[in-house]
């Protein structure tokens, strides 16, 4: 297989959750920084519609969701699993809460008047209202908590939190990370960025300590590209990862599809459907510049339209 592509920003949280996962499993990957804002050319090139960040590239593969992404990299290297059998359905149960609900609680409570220094440093007026009209866009439909009432859900989550680690366990469902302690860590760190919000985490001991555990597995061995040397790799690529199209699925193997998004970031992307099972959907689409791709997406969270 060709090597792992992540393309990521800093101060993305999903992306930190791969970058950590990289790191727990001591994995070599390539890194292309992409713009936190729009307008993302080179992305658009390689996902075709798909802004959300991170995304994961192999050859001329594009993988879009880490949920799809942590699955292709746990195959990749299945040791400390984040899948593990004695776990099977709990550890997903528990990642998609933490996927979801806290981020959607943590993430907006830390971005607050008094995080701005710290987690935007020497940006401008200009800069911060950009921001604030991206994601607004992004999330046209979404009812975002009060700050008031995001305080009191962050602290409840992390007492609950804090009681599921209260025996000493080193991890959140056991003695080994799991899909579970990666998706919830993500929203910690980001908190972490702003240290008047992350001191929160300090009044939950049995948290700090396994959020320091967490952190402690960097983010693995990484060499840098350019966004225009990784579309390059993908016009380049020779073959594409199996694929097959389930005869129940309602769709035929060719159909031109539509997959969107169901939650938030709602850009359809289109193309050939190469693939399609219980987990996973695949287009085939042609762009000027990265030739050829094959788009991956989760069946959970996405919508399929003819």
């Amino acid at each position: 297989m060709s090597s792992l592509i992540l393309h990521h920003y800093e101060g993305s949280p999903f992306s930190e959750k791969m970058r950590l996962i990289f790191g727990a499993k001591n994995i070599t990957w390539q890194s292309v920084i992409v713009p936190s804002l729009m307008p993302k050319p080179d992305v658009m090139a390689l996902t075709g519609g798909y802004r959300r960040t991170p995304f994961l590239q192999v050859g001329g593969d594009i993988y879009c969701d880490t949920a799809l992404m942590c699955k292709l990299v746990d195959q990749v290297a299945p040791q400390t699993p984040l899948y593990p059998a004695a776990l099977s359905g709990l550890a997903e149960i528990l990642a998609q809460w933490a996927d979801s609900a806290l981020f959607w609680t943590a993430v907006p409570y830390t971005i607050q008047p008094i995080s701005i220094p710290h987690m935007f440093p020497g940006v401008d007026a200009n800069f911060m209202k950009a921001f604030a009209t991206d994601r607004a866009a992004m999330t046209p439909n979404m009812t975002r908590p009060t700050i008031a009432d995001a305080a009191v859900q962050v602290k409840t989550y992390l007492a609950r939190l804090d009681n599921l680690l209260h025996d000493g366990r080193a991890f959140l469902l056991g003695g080994a990370p799991c899909i579970a302690d990666f998706s919830t860590v993500q929203s910690l760190w980001f908190m972490r960025r702003s240290p008047p919000i992350g001191a929160l985490v300090d009044a939950y001991p049995a948290v700090l300590a396994w959020y320091q555990r967490m952190v402690a597995f960097g983010h693995g061995s990484f060499t840098e590209i350019t966004s225009a040397g990784a579309i390059a790799i993908a016009a380049a690529a020779t073959g594409f990862a199996p694929t097959a199209v389930m005869a129940d699925g309602g769709f035929a193997e060719g159909d031109t599809l539509n997959v969107t998004p169901t939650d938030y970031a709602h850009d359809a992307v289109s193309g050939r459907l190469v693939g399609l099972t219980a987990d996973e959907v695949v287009v085939e689409r042609v762009d000027a510049r990265a030739g050829t791709v094959r788009v991956h997406f989760p069946r959970i969270g996405f919508q399929l339209r003819g």
